[in-house]
């Protein structure tokens, strides 16, 4: 070997020598730097001429598992997507209350029930009464007070997507600005492990907040692309995502065009706390709101159908209904059984006698006094029946019936039936809670009834994937044909309907419902609602239930009837008893019986349309109860678990993954001492060399 040969040799193994030292030392000194991954040189022989001349530096490279990195990425993104869920959850579940306390609010319930069978005992207390009265406004406020704080928690949630979804935004930009960084150092064969571990962190932080595919440029640096293969950062571009949500419909992220010339393009989020946010906000938030309004509303109206039952003494001289949002005729339409009317005298020596009586048979279409009727002659016939002693109106889709002065009007349900609900109840004639809105959507039309909307009237609706993806807008418009079958073929076309991904079907009892088909099993909403039920009417949303703004809405609007609020002693405690002989009086101040059904309402049986975590049921007020508490609660806990085993697994796969990238100081002082022996030998060799070269000039 020449002296050059030699020289060379041991300058490259000098100069690697010292690079592997510097690199072992950075090592070294960040041990317990968060995000640091260790570091080593890459080189190889130096071969000029077919023989050795040394080592050549290539680089330095980070020691990384691509496999574990990603795994890394998936863990921690399921976890954080569930700490979401699981925190919420546990403040959702906050707003009930401590079941062991006093203020538990589904114990609320039952201290209605309690209330009313201690005033049967006693019916003519005003402090009975009055305990009654204020039990049910507790109830009914308690649920306006957590239906609002539903919302307001949506909105809380809302804002956090939003900021994440920037940070989001601001953590693409720098990875993108990082790419260049990295790519230089390593044309020039640089070392780009700082910058490198930089964008790492950044990538770390992204993953919590979304889930992304992740690979290596060759040139180095990375692309991040979204689930389904869309660019979000790297090759120079870095996307900005947008948050898009409105009240009635399911949120997304979509990544904003170029420019902001061309559409939006919506992209899939199965991961990261965004995801766990939009699950809470779209879902989980308003399957419980959703909950509370069918158990607030089924109670509303089995406390609604025993007060129906039920009479004052004296008896109110006027009934007035609710608005059905339905024609006379329509809501006629379908009854079944017998229902007596009768007009009674007021205080005085008639108190509670009948002085007049109509009795209706819905099954043969007849009253008496009077003959047969039918349901457009309904409301003349009736007057005509009446006889003077009383009359009836109906405006605004509700049924009025105001006694003669110094009379009453009460009204015995007999065998009535419409929808599972009663004549008196049906019309809310004598409701004691009352609701500025539909609380029942079990409206009773049949296929063959007339739908009552105007022709050329709108509804607009939005078909979304589970996960709030939009699948497609749709306008739909009233058809010109007058029946319910007409208007659910217009709603179901494949064309312009929502046929294609899904069906709407009127049950038994009037209710609409719209079923989406598998694989999409698409959700709906209402974005926009143009259509009313003649004049003043409801519209279809609002009628039929459809979108989760109008049914979630159900537990903040219903309150005492106010005329009770001012006078408990008009709360209808007795029963009108026809069966008593002539001259007597059919209401009596001491009956308690009309109490009794009130406290007995809670035991009734009671169907549960769908609704949250519960599907459609028939049970008991008080087994709903129940089981609606302990939903709340089974959620919060399966999130918490949820939480618990994805941390465990997003810290096993952090361990493994440190245990590659992280600095073991043991092995980094066994190779400062290697390379400082190399180091050494290099030196040497250069020492002889020096000697060798020293001697042959002596010799000259």
């Amino acid at each position: 070997m020449s002296l050059t040969a030699m020289l060379k040799t041991a300058s490259s193994g000098l100069n690697a020598a010292q690079v592997n030292l510097r690199s072992t030392s950075d090592n070294i000194a960040n041990v317990n730097t968060p995000g640091y991954v260790r570091k080593h040189v890459i080189q190889s022989p130096l071969v000029v001429g077919g023989q050795g001349m040394g080592v050549s530096i290539e680089g330095v490279e980070r020691v990384t598992d691509q496999y574990l990195q990603l795994a890394s990425l998936t863990a921690s993104s399921d976890a954080s997507r569930w700490s979401a869920v699981s925190q919420y959850l546990d403040n959702a579940q906050s707003l009930f209350g401590n079941p062991s306390s006093d203020g538990f609010y589904f114990s609320r319930l039952d201290d209605i029930f309690t209330a009313f069978s201690a005033a049967a005992d006693d019916p003519s207390s005003s402090l009975l009464r009055s305990q009654a009265m204020g039990n049910v406004e507790n109830f009914l406020s308690e649920s306006a007070r957590i239906n609002a704080q539903f919302s307001e928690l949506g909105g809380t949630v809302d804002a956090r997507i939003a900021a994440d979804v920037e940070r989001a935004n601001d953590l693409l930009r720098q990875i993108n600005q990082l790419n260049s960084d990295i790519s230089r150092a390593k044309l020039t064969s640089g070392d780009a492990s700082g910058s490198e571990n930089i964008q790492s962190q950044l990538v770390d932080e992204l993953a919590t907040l979304v889930n992304v595919q992740v690979a290596l440029k060759s040139s180095g640096g990375v692309t991040v692309r979204s689930a389904e293969g869309l660019l979000l950062a790297g090759d120079g571009k870095a996307a900005t995502l947008s948050y898009n949500r409105t009240d009635p419909t399911k949120g997304y992220i979509a990544v904003e065009p170029d420019g902001l010339s061309g559409f939006a393009q919506p992209i899939q989020i199965t991961g990261g706390e965004i995801r766990g946010l939009m699950d809470l906000r779209d879902t989980t938030l308003p399957g419980m709101a959703d909950q509370l309004g069918e158990f607030v509303s089924r109670a509303a109206e089995q406390i609604n159908a025993a007060h129906n039952k039920t009479t004052s003494s004296p008896a109110p001289n006027a009934l007035n209904g609710r608005n059905t949002g339905l024609d006379l005729p329509t809501a006629v339409s379908g009854f079944t059984g017998k229902t007596t009317i009768a007009v009674v005298g007021g205080a005085g020596p008639n108190d509670g006698v009948v002085q007049h009586k109509v009795e209706i048979d819905f099954d043969t279409m007849t009253m008496t006094p009077g003959g047969t009727f039918t349901s457009g002659s309904f409301l003349a016939d009736l007057n005509t029946a009446l006889g003077g002693n009383a009359t009836a109106t109906f405006v605004n889709g509700a049924l009025s019936i105001q006694g003669a002065a110094g009379t009453g009007v009460a009204i015995d349900e007999g065998t009535s039936m419409k929808a599972g609900r009663a004549f008196s109840h049906f019309f809310g004639m004598n409701d004691l809670i009352k609701s500025g809105g539909m609380i029942s959507y079990e409206t009773g039309l049949k296929a063959t009834d007339p739908h009552g909307f105007t022709a050329g009237d709108t509804i607009s609706l939005r078909l979304a994937q589970g996960d709030g993806k939009p699948i497609r807008d749709l306008v739909i418009t009233v058809p010109p044909g007058a029946n319910m079958s007409d208007l659910l073929t217009s709603l179901n076309d494949p064309a312009t309907g929502v046929g294609l991904y899904g069906q709407f079907t009127l049950d038994a009892k009037g209710a609409l419902n719209f079923n989406g088909t598998p694989p999409v099993n698409a959700t709906l909403s209402v974005t926009q609602d143009l259509t009313q039920r003649g004049a003043g009417g409801p519209s279809m949303s609002q009628l039929f239930g459809i979108g989760s703004i109008e049914r979630n809405s159900r537990a903040g609007r219903l309150k005492v009837d106010p005329a009770l609020q001012q006078n408990p002693m008009k709360l209808g405690l007795g029963v009108l008893d026809l069966s008593v002989a002539a001259g007597r009086p059919a209401i009596t101040a001491g009956d308690g019986r009309g109490a009794r059904l009130l406290g007995e309402a809670g035991d009734v049986t009671t169907n549960f349309a769908a609704a949250g975590e519960l599907g459609a049921v028939t049970m008991t007020l008080s087994r709903y109860a129940a089981e609606f508490g302990g939903s709340v609660g089974r959620q919060a806990q399966a999130a918490d678990n949820r939480k618990s085993a994805a941390q465990a697994v997003a810290n096993e796969a952090n361990a493994r993954r440190d245990a590659v990238e992280g600095v073991n100081v043991d092995e980094e002082l066994v190779m400062m001492t290697t390379y400082q022996q190399a180091f050494n030998a290099s030196a040497r060799m250069i020492q002889a060399a020096k000697e060798l070269f020293d001697v042959l000039t002596n010799m000259i």
